[in-house]
């Protein structure tokens, strides 16, 4: 399957991703819990649960759009586990207001 993922830091402020195929959901999930805790995120949510979209939303705020210009590697690595967890064809992570749209 072929995924693009776009990743929105406000208007003329997005990084584009094409991929052919994701990372496991398992190793995607995994890695977004280490990237969570190694950039010491913090949700505030109601249950005190945290979605898998809000690690995905908080990893790319707390990440930085400066993360997404200056380290390819790792910018890519964010939307492959992205597509590989949401399991759409098109997401669009709009980090301004911290919503992920398909």
């Amino acid at each position: 399957m072929q995924y693009h993922v776009i990743v929105s830091f406000g208007r003329d402020r997005e990084y584009e991703f094409k991929l052919a195929g994701g990372a496991p959901a398992d190793e995607a999930r995994q890695w977004f819990d280490r990237e969570f805790v190694a950039l010491e995120c913090d949700v505030a949510t109601p249950t005190g649960k945290i979605l898998a979209v809000d690690r995905i939303l908080s990893v790319a705020k707390y990440g930085g759009e400066a993360r997404f210009r200056d380290q390819a590697a790792w910018a890519e690595q964010f939307a492959r586990n992205t597509a590989a967890i949401l399991g759409r064809d098109l997401i669009r992570v709009d980090v301004d207001n911290y919503s992920i749209g398909y």
